[in-house]
């Protein structure tokens, strides 16, 4: 599956247009990592639970959204984006969507370009 997020894939033309895809998941935070966060607050430096917590949130919502797109028969999504939201204390959801569509491969022929 391609992604991007822009509106077109450069060497693709787009044929159909799908509509709206997504895939999101909600994860709450830890309490050691809460812990460690406060102590970073102190003396700087990288959470890295949180880091590795927003990865795998990220590969995830991505992965569901791929997996709506499929169903749709798509074999790209288009102006991909990602969107948090609280949805209590401790806990926010992180969202993927996009536009799924059908492209087909252009081939460049002299100055013309064409399907293939």
């Amino acid at each position: 599956m391609l992604i991007t997020t822009s509106d077109e894939l450069g060497d693709k033309q787009i044929l159909r247009t799908l509509g709206l895809v997504c895939g999101s998941t909600v994860r709450a935070r830890n309490v050691g990592s809460d812990i460690l966060s406060g102590l970073r607050g102190v003396i700087g430096g990288e959470v890295k639970g949180y880091t590795r917590l927003l990865a795998e949130s990220r590969e995830q919502a991505i992965q569901r959204m791929v997996e709506q797109a499929d169903q749709l028969g798509a074999n790209a999504i288009v102006s991909m984006r990602f969107a948090t939201s609280l949805v209590m204390n401790g806990a926010a959801e992180l969202l993927a969507y996009g536009t799924a569509v059908e492209v087909e491969q252009l081939q460049v022929q002299g100055e013309d370009w064409r399907i293939v």
